[in-house]
């Protein structure tokens, strides 16, 4: 990248609407995690309440939100390079996030079988 003959304003509103971006992203996710987090939090199957979704899911979600939008913003950009990584950083935490758990749905959203 040339530096001589960028323009700061340019940049300083590039960057503003990066962060834009990323905040928004953020709370996409927390938009996201809200219905999950709030019934596996208050108790919702048998009255169990499941920390794991608070603690793991809460940050999982929050960062997959931001990577996502900031890979957006990449490619919009036209930054072929940065957005594929951002979507293999996010294509990762979506598997780390599947595979403890914390990503799938309640359980009292899910078919508790004949029982019920």
């Amino acid at each position: 990248m040339d530096t001589a003959h960028t323009n700061p304003r340019r940049e300083a509103l590039t960057g503003a609407a990066g962060l834009l971006t990323a905040a928004l992203g953020a709370l996409a996710g927390l938009a996201v995690w809200l219905p999950y987090g709030r019934s596996s939090l208050s108790g919702a199957f048998e009255s169990e309440r499941n920390t794991d979704v608070l603690f793991l899911g809460l940050p999982l979600l929050l960062l997959g939100g931001t990577l996502t939008a900031l890979a957006a913003f990449a490619a919009v950009r036209g930054r072929w390079r940065t957005a594929l990584a951002l979507t293999a950083a996010v294509a990762a935490l979506t598997a780390l996030g599947y595979g403890l758990d914390v990503l799938a749905e309640p359980q009292a959203a899910s078919d508790c079988g004949s029982p019920c």
